[in-house]
């Protein structure tokens, strides 16, 4: 076992019932972690228990928490359930988001706030909650993405919501890494999920798919590998954002 290992390591993932979050529960568990899988709702039930039973099956310990983090003592009732399962948190990864594709002009006071809530409020207090419970020597990843690279409209709110998530690694790495902490974020390009389609017209994912340099969508597959990395053996990565697109957008 190698200094940065996954094995017997306690990770919380919020939003780890489906899509990246599920694959992330599922490759750390094959490296042995221990997981705390966070879901939103009734909606993603049967994919966060589809999950525990996919990572059980890996002999791993793990536990469900459905929670609202919009309202951040949810958040902080993770990790103080995760340390009384557990005995303590090492990793925490932060994988929620939504997305809106609006005009400017037409978005309403409720959706700002939604997003507001979805993409900046939970991810700035995932990261507190973090820095206050995290081992020593611990690790925190949040996602954002590539759109903070991009020139365009229609993604206001997404684009400038995730935004703040940057500045938050930044300062809580600065923060905490006297206690050995690496605070990173991930900008991923258009993902090949449902979460990606659900706003898309044809002609706009034809384009999407288009635009990245080494061609098509983002993969899953193609990021986990990545966060995987920055968690273990690439501890020595703090306060930065990595943006993974395959040429999609870079600054």
């Amino acid at each position: 076992m190698t200094q940065h290992s996954l094995k017997d390591k306690t990770v919380i993932i919020a939003g780890g019932a489906k899509n990246l979050g599920g694959l992330i529960a599922r490759k750390f568990a094959e490296q042995g972690a221990n997981l705390v899988i966070h879901y939103n709702s009734l909606e993603t039930q049967k994919d966060a228990e589809e999950t525990l039973q996919a990572v059980e099956k890996l002999g791993v310990k793990a536990i469900l928490i459905q929670a609202d983090l919009s309202n951040i003592q949810n958040i902080e009732k993770l990790f103080t359930q995760a340390k009384k399962t557990f005995g303590g948190v090492d990793i925490a990864i932060n994988t929620v988001g939504r997305v809106l594709k609006k005009p400017f002009v037409e978005t309403t006071e409720q959706e700002f706030d939604s997003m507001n809530d979805i993409n900046n409020k939970i991810a700035y207090f995932f990261i507190q909650s973090a820095g206050k419970h995290l081992n020593k020597n611990g690790k925190i990843c949040s996602i954002v993405t590539s759109l903070l690279a991009a020139y365009t409209g229609l993604y206001s709110t997404y684009e400038g919501l995730k935004a703040p998530v940057e500045h938050y690694t930044r300062a809580a790495s600065k923060e905490f890494g006297e206690r050995g902490i690496s605070v990173t974020a991930v900008a991923p390009g258009p993902m090949d999920t449902p979460f990606f389609y659900g706003q898309e017209a044809p002609e706009a994912v034809a384009y999407h798919k288009s635009a990245s340099a080494l061609g098509g969508l983002t993969k899953i597959e193609d990021i986990e590998p990545l966060i995987r990395f920055l968690v273990t053996d690439g501890w020595w990565i703090t306060g930065q954002t990595i943006f993974a697109n395959g040429g999609y957008t870079t600054r």
